[in-house]
């Protein structure tokens, strides 16, 4: 699989500088980690799974929860169960299809190495578990059960801790929380694929709700945790992990209180006025907004709940040349002594060592994402996707 492999190759050419590259559910956990992107997800009571998963797939989106906890009442749980284990049986019957990685996130660990055993030969289809509401003293059972899942089935199997209890969120008990998850997901760091935010949980503890106006940085109780996650499991030092953006709840809006958040000019030089409309109508600007603001604050990748988010997030994650020629720069072998040089777009510093890990980082994401053509930016590629 590759992002932007639902585009026809002739478009890939016209956009990319370095078109994203090629990855499976083999590939190296730092490769996986990077290429998330868009994280959809799905219940998983739906009755016609399988082809939700294969529709998906064949329409960009390169990962996927199958969801047993919180989108399901508590009442469907065994049914859930019961689905999944059909709907692998199912996709594994079609061989050669374009599918995502697959996640199921559970509720308890006790359901890992069960379904991993209830799934059998088809759980070579499954990439891993989304442990929910994680801190140290919650989520080690589940790191055990994913180990012993492992064991027993012989494959491979990724962890995606959920960062969502009202300990991390409380400031009385935040650094204690951090902590302990630190230690925690550091014991089992080959296995923890990345960190995910649940801002929905953050918000629902102090009763609030963002608008679609606005982001969750704009929610400053919200933005302080996220902060704290960065500053503690985040760091660019070897020790940090990929932490993923928080959802977006809003796919259209009937009534704004503020004015749209993207610019004018940009669509009008491409001639993509139409795009820009359709994009505030479906409320489409405030989650282009958090996107950007995502990446700014040190986050990859994003959950989402409607396949309309998924090329938003793909498109402001591709690299755009200007920086892909900036972190080249500052990684060639002859700036190892560092020093500081003027960008290739004479238009910023590059500080050498002060930037290696930005560049290291931005250079894994070209890898998962590709690199835009110098004259291409995000309306292009939105662009482009939407008439694939």
């Amino acid at each position: 699989m590759r992002h932007f492999g639902h585009i026809a190759p002739a478009v890939r050419k016209r956009l990319f500088y370095q078109e994203p590259g090629e990855f499976t559910p083999a590939s190296p956990a730092r490769l996986l980690s990077a290429a998330l992107g868009a994280t959809l997800y799905s219940p998983a009571t739906r009755p016609r799974l399988a082809d939700d998963v294969l529709k998906q797939g064949a329409q960009g989106v390169v990962s996927m929860v199958l969801c047993l906890e919180d989108s399901i009442s508590d009442a469907d749980v065994i049914a859930g169960e019961e689905n999944l284990v059909r709907q692998f049986a199912d996709l594994a019957g079609r061989p050669g299809a374009e599918r995502p990685l697959l996640f199921i996130r559970v509720r308890t660990p006790e359901q890992i190495p069960d379904l991993t055993r209830r799934l059998g030969p088809t759980v070579s289809l499954l990439s891993g578990f989304v442990l929910p509401k994680f801190t140290a003293e919650r989520g080690l059972p589940f790191l055990e059960a994913l180990t012993l899942a492992e064991a027993e089935s012989g494959h491979r199997l990724f962890a995606m801790p959920v960062l969502e209890s009202p300990e991390l969120l409380y400031r009385e008990s935040r650094v204690e929380t951090l902590e302990g998850i630190f230690r925690a997901v550091d014991k089992y760091r080959d296995r923890v694929l990345a960190l995910r935010l649940g801002v929905t949980d953050f918000c629902s503890s102090y009763g609030l709700r963002r608008g679609p106006d606005m982001t969750a940085y704009d929610i400053q109780v919200v933005a302080s945790v996220i902060s704290d996650v960065v500053n503690m499991l985040g760091r660019a030092d070897g020790t940090g992990f990929t932490v993923t953006g928080p959802v977006w709840e809003y796919f259209r809006v009937q009534e704004r209180m503020f004015k749209p958040l993207l610019r004018q000019s940009p669509f009008h030089e491409v001639q993509a006025v139409a795009l820009r409309q359709k994009l505030i109508e479906h409320a489409m600007d405030g989650l282009l907004r958090e996107i950007s603001l995502d990446r700014a604050n040190g986050l990859l990748g994003k959950t989402c709940i409607h396949p309309s988010h998924v090329l938003p997030v793909h498109a402001l994650s591709v690299v755009s040349h200007e920086e892909y020629s900036d972190a080249q720069d500052i990684l060639r072998p002859e700036r190892g002594g560092g020093g500081v040089l003027r960008s290739a777009y004479t238009n910023k510093m590059n500080e050498v060592k002060p930037h290696r890990a930005w560049a290291e980082r931005t250079l894994l994401r070209a890898e998962a994402f590709g690199v835009a053509n110098e004259d291409i930016g995000f309306v292009e590629l939105l662009a482009a996707g939407l008439a694939d």
